[in-house]
């Protein structure tokens, strides 16, 4: 039996102290019936009877980390450091009750951990092998209306599908998204932010009217540009491989900054309202802000330009990058300024002082002021250009035009 050889074989605990009545439930089940692999283990397990004096007493005996989630509904965590187990109260007379109150079927299948029996009342295994996510019930989406986003999250990391009874279900409870944190909702696109399915079913949820909470501004075409975002990505992985890491998230804000409004000051606001992070939103905001002037005519020539978009961009521009290239910006120039940034010795893109704030007012004789900013990025941009190499003739550029 899968089920059986994987927890003996995984569990960080003695599986003898489960309790006679004790059930692993949940996405663990789902995934190990599809034999997907995790590098960190998450499990949940649900008793009828003392979940939480049972992970108090596996915590203690193997000193791992215990924590009460919820005394009300009788839910502690044991956590360990390649595992983090759930113990939590059965609801209902029966694990046929608990099991009924879930979203999917292929969520509503438990385990006996000393029998070794499936318990499995909704058809979810034949679900599996489908590849189909079905619904239990409508009222269960309804309960929490975050089982409709779940949905299309679970559809794009499984590859599964989602029944067209159930889908057309979600799409008349969308309006129920209204009463969910957007903390939550959030939690649910960024997982669809990261998967290799999340630009098709963030693509499907629009087309459900499931994204018009959290992205009022989206039309059809800013969705369809997703797919571009993911073929741009893709391509500057490929060409850099070393330096961006193998998978799905580290471009998130260039999907962002195709589903929020392009004007800055709106898409602030709309990003502020789904709770993404200080640096989320500056990221987002910096590609709007910035992407257009690699349009403008001379850029691709210009140092004084690069140096100063540079200057705006920093550490943003990989995400811009993408974002550019799926708006049909020159590739060429995309990989121009690549090798700039990547390279980080380069003047333009990482520009290192020949001279100091003090040099200035020692070799000028003159007091702090703006000024003196106004003066380093000059000899900055005149070194990028060849116009000095070094620490002496910078000196004798600013004596030659900044002195009277």
């Amino acid at each position: 039996m899968i089920l059986h050889n994987f927890l003996k074989q995984n569990l960080p605990f003695d599986v003898n102290l489960l309790p006679d009545n004790c059930y692993l439930v949940g996405g663990a089940v789902r995934d190990i019936l599809l034999k997907r692999s995790r590098s960190y283990l998450d499990l949940d397990f649900v008793l009828p009877h003392k979940p939480i004096e049972t992970a108090k007493i596996i915590a203690r005996e193997y000193q791992a980390g215990f924590v009460v989630l919820d005394p009300v509904r009788y839910i502690a965590r044991v956590v360990f450091p390649h595992a983090t187990i759930d113990f939590a109260g059965q609801e209902g007379d029966s694990i046929y009750q608990d099991l009924a109150r879930r979203d999917y079927t292929i969520n509503a299948i438990a385990f006996h951990c000393r029998e070794g029996v499936i318990i499995d009342p909704f058809q979810g295994e034949i679900d599996i092998k489908k590849g189909i996510l079905k619904m239990i019930s409508r009222d269960n989406l309804a309960d929490d209306p975050l089982r409709l986003m779940r949905g299309y999250r679970q559809a794009s990391q499984l590859d599964f599908t989602i029944e067209s009874f159930t889908r057309a279900t979600i799409k008349d409870l969308k309006e129920l998204l209204k009463n969910v944190a957007m903390e939550r909702v959030n939690q649910e696109l960024a997982y669809l932010f990261e998967t290799k399915k999340g630009s098709y079913w963030l693509k499907e949820a629009f087309k459900d009217g499931l994204l018009d909470l959290c992205f009022p501004s989206a039309d059809e075409k800013m969705v369809n540009l997703l797919a571009n975002i993911d073929e741009s990505a893709q391509f500057l992985s490929s060409k850099y491989r070393s330096n961006f890491p193998d998978n799905y998230s580290w471009y998130k804000e260039a999907k962002l900054a195709c589903l929020t409004n392009q004007n800055p000051s709106i898409a602030e606001t709309e990003l502020i309202n789904l709770k993404y992070s200080r640096q989320e939103i500056k990221s987002v905001l910096t590609i709007l802000q910035f992407t257009n002037n690699l349009t403008e005519i001379d850029f691709q020539k210009n140092k004084r330009k690069q140096y100063f978009f540079f200057q705006s961009v920093g550490d943003y521009f990989p995400n811009l990058a993408v974002f550019a290239l799926a708006h049909n910006v020159s590739k060429d120039l995309i990989l121009q300024l690549m090798e700039l940034y990547q390279n980080p010795e380069d003047a333009i893109a990482h520009p290192q002082p020949l001279l100091s704030g003090k040099d200035i007012m020692k070799y000028l004789n003159i007091a702090p002021s703006p000024l003196i900013g106004k003066i380093l990025t000059e000899i900055q941009i005149a070194y990028i250009e060849g116009k000095i190499n070094d620490k002496k003739t910078a000196i004798d550029f600013i004596k030659n035009n900044f002195t009277t």
